[in-house]
């Protein structure tokens, strides 16, 4: 049984391992990517000689999915947990504790926020309970429309925005609701009778568990345990142009043919490849855009005077052409032992790609001018390394949830072709193996044959 995966990626790579799983030894697995190396938006490069990852480098840890993966794979030791610091938000010129209580940033309480927003957003938040709300169960809007209507602009672009920014690379106004804060939509849909309430329903239970985990040794840890258990056929360096029905299978050019296809690939290239195949299905995907970033990494003196914080979010408006910093050596023990400090700073959201239009060198100038004003000193690094992202990450806006729906409805009748990846069901590495895993699953069930 011959089985393609179009696309290296996470998502390809643990849909390839857990075919292995589901298949056993006979079937031919061939994995292709239109890079030179697989990992997809997950890179692990060397800075001072040390392993560090130059896109995602953490996961929401109170997901099983990430845990058991690598229990699975035999690399368990390689979960870490951070040191137990909070992030700040740069807003007008100054650090701010990042508030608490919120959900993505969108406050429980006014107090939560007292200090980052004015007075009279402090005020307006408080009376919110008191004003006319009404909802349409069901209904999805961009995040900014909902939380600005209700607790001001302030509160979008001081708190809401700084996290959108850095799970989404986009911002309230590109982002729904409904596919970003679904907690929230469940909440509103119950009937809440205010923003308020809905909020405080969705926040979730307090728990001693840690938000998020990341590897010892970076992802590219894992991305080398799946590759290895997969024992699948690797092609790179190719793009998949092509995939038409056959007797028997998929034609998919130019890898030949394949009794079952995985579509792991970003939403326009899964539309294009769908385009003649499921019609509907291409045209739902087509409409999921992607935003562009970029990451420096920087190597700095050990002694570099940081803020003692985990990072740092910077507000919509801010002059700083970063949208944050991740103070890599401040946040994780492990990294906090190098004799080197090492901090990311991240570039980019939906709609504001000019500053990715800076050469390398005029990105690691702005890099380390910005965090010489968020961190109050002179910064000196020794080393730092660029690393682009176009069309990295997709843009979850209003009305997503039912763009998957159609994309899902329309390939359900195909027990050999399926789809996965970051711009369905979550743009994190738990969601994207919980969706790769379905896929697995859906062809393993397909194409397996039936018990005699």
């Amino acid at each position: 049984m011959r089985i393609a995966v179009v696309g290296g990626g996470i998502s390809g790579l643990v849909a390839a391992y857990r075919l292995r799983g589901l298949l056993g030894e006979s079937a031919a697995i061939t994995v292709a990517d239109i890079r030179d190396r697989f990992g997809g938006v997950l890179r692990t490069g060397e800075i001072a000689g040390e392993p560090v990852d130059l896109g995602a480098e953490a996961f929401v840890g109170r997901r099983p999915e990430v845990p058991e993966l690598l229990g699975e794979l035999g690399i368990a030791d390689q979960l870490v947990h951070p040191a137990g610091l909070r992030p700040l938000i740069w807003s007008q010129g100054r650090a701010h504790p990042l508030p608490e209580r919120t959900l993505m940033g969108i406050p429980a309480e006014a107090a939560a926020v007292e200090g980052l927003v004015d007075a009279a957003t402090v005020a307006r938040i408080a009376a919110e309970p008191e004003r006319p709300f009404t909802w349409r169960p069901g209904g999805d809007i961009d995040v900014c429309s909902l939380v600005a209507d209700r607790f001001g602009e302030q509160t979008v672009a001081r708190s809401v925005d700084p996290l959108l920014g850095g799970v989404y690379a986009g911002s309230a106004r590109s982002i729904g609701l409904r596919a970003a804060l679904p907690t929230l939509a469940a909440a509103l849909d119950r009937g809440a009778g205010c923003l308020t309430e809905a909020v405080a329903a969705a926040l979730p239970p307090p728990s001693g568990a840690p938000v998020f985990g990341a590897l010892r040794d970076g992802y590219g840890a894992l991305l080398d345990a799946l590759a290895g258990r997969t024992a699948a056929t690797t092609i790179r360096d190719t793009a998949v142009t092509g995939l038409r029905r056959i007797p028997g299978g998929w034609a998919v050019e130019p890898l030949g043919e394949f009794e079952a296809v995985v579509l792991a690939t970003p939403a326009p290239v899964t539309a294009r490849l769908l385009a003649e195949i499921a019609p509907v299905a291409a045209h739902a995907a087509a409409g999921i855009e992607l935003s562009s970033s970029a990451l420096v990494a920087l190597e700095l003196p050990k002694d570099t005077a940081l803020p003692p914080n985990s990072g740092v979010l910077v507000a919509t408006g801010e002059p700083l052409r970063a949208k944050a910093f991740t103070l890599s050596s401040r946040k994780w023990a492990h990294l906090a032992a190098r004799e080197t400090a090492l901090v990311r700073v991240s570039f980019g959201r939906f709609g504001d790609d000019a500053v990715l239009g800076l050469s390398d060198a005029e990105l690691i100038d702005a890099a380390t001018a910005d965090l010489a004003t968020v961190a109050g000193a002179p910064i000196t690094p020794r080393s730092a390394i660029v690393q682009r992202w176009p069309g990295g990450l997709a843009q979850y806006a209003p009305g997503h949830t039912e763009r998957v729906a159609e994309i899902e409805s329309a390939l359900a009748g195909f027990g050999d072709l399926a789809v996965t990846g970051a711009y369905l069901h979550g743009v994190g590495v738990p969601a994207c193996v919980a969706a790769a895993t379905r896929a697995a699953t859906h062809i393993a069930g397909g194409v397996a044959p039936a018990p005699a």
